[in-house]
């Protein structure tokens, strides 16, 4: 099942804002359960751990940063079908 645009972009936010510094906690947890490794290896892990959160989730934030598609042309306050709204020339911005 496709999530609509709307969904997306709430989903990604709830995921920014609870999901990820819930995932920091535990991964910080889990990683102090074990004897202190080298600085490299210590590095390594939190490197790997810091993408790998992403990857199940890429669906998810995929296209939430561009305009809704399902919206009519115009309505997104950065479309560039609009004209400029701004009343200084573009020599002067």
């Amino acid at each position: 099942m496709a999530l609509s645009y709307k969904a997306r972009k709430r989903l990604s936010l709830l995921i920014l804002l609870v999901g990820l510094p819930v995932y920091i906690v535990v991964a910080i947890k889990v990683i102090s359960l074990f004897d202190r490794p080298s600085i490299l290896v210590e590095l390594a892990v939190y490197i790997v751990l810091g993408f790998l959160w992403a990857f199940p989730l890429k669906s998810v934030f995929k296209g939430v940063g561009q305009p809704d598609p399902d919206a009519a042309p115009g309505t997104y306050a950065s479309d560039p079908e609009t004209p400029e709204k701004n009343p200084m020339p573009k020599s002067r911005r």
